[in-house]
């Protein structure tokens, strides 16, 4: 079995920017609740725990994110809980697409394992998961794959392959 993990620097990318940003609320809020009394000091202290709290209960979640690769098929575990389980035989292919980054010439890469009828199953983003973890689940998976080699946006994704996009994603502003 090939047990992948999202991008180890994901966690301090993200996570001391939250921190940069949250010492300076607490520096504030304490500043406020001046003079520190009784109920200053338990608001600080409450804000302090749940904020400690909020973390540990992210990098929990973040240490449980991981895609399973077996001869059976594979299993993603995400970050927000949920277990999705694809049998191999429901796996047709693999596809390779560059996209933009938001307005922005910066590409991210991005798999998609994909059923018979072109939906996705299971997607593999660039902003979480390194190149050498798409390789692999790629070629664990021995189906074929696909590579568009120019990048698209995502409106363009959204009209060419709606079933590869998240739900919220397929809903756009109208177009004319």
């Amino acid at each position: 079995m090939l047990t992948l993990r999202p991008r180890p620097t994901l966690a301090r990318s993200i996570g001391l920017p939250v921190l940069a940003l949250a010492l300076p609320l607490f520096v504030t809020v304490t500043w406020v609740l001046r003079p520190p009394g009784p109920i200053a000091l338990t608001a600080a202290v409450a804000g302090a725990l749940v904020f400690l709290g909020l973390v540990a209960l992210t990098l929990h979640r973040y240490r449980r994110t991981r895609i399973e690769v077996s001869r059976l098929g594979l299993v993603e575990c995400g970050f927000f809980g949920r277990v999705q389980r694809v049998p191999r035989e429901d796996v047709a292919g693999v596809l390779r697409i560059d996209t933009y980054r938001g307005d922005t010439l910066e590409t991210v890469h991005q798999l998609f394992v994909v059923d018979r009828e072109g939906r996705c199953l299971v997607r593999m983003r660039g902003t979480f998961w390194d190149d050498a973890s798409m390789e692999a689940v790629a070629t664990a998976l021995g189906a074929g794959q696909a590579v568009r080699n120019e990048p698209v946006t995502l409106s363009e994704l959204r009209r060419t392959d709606p079933g590869l996009l998240y739900w919220f994603e397929g809903r756009g502003l109208p177009q004319n």
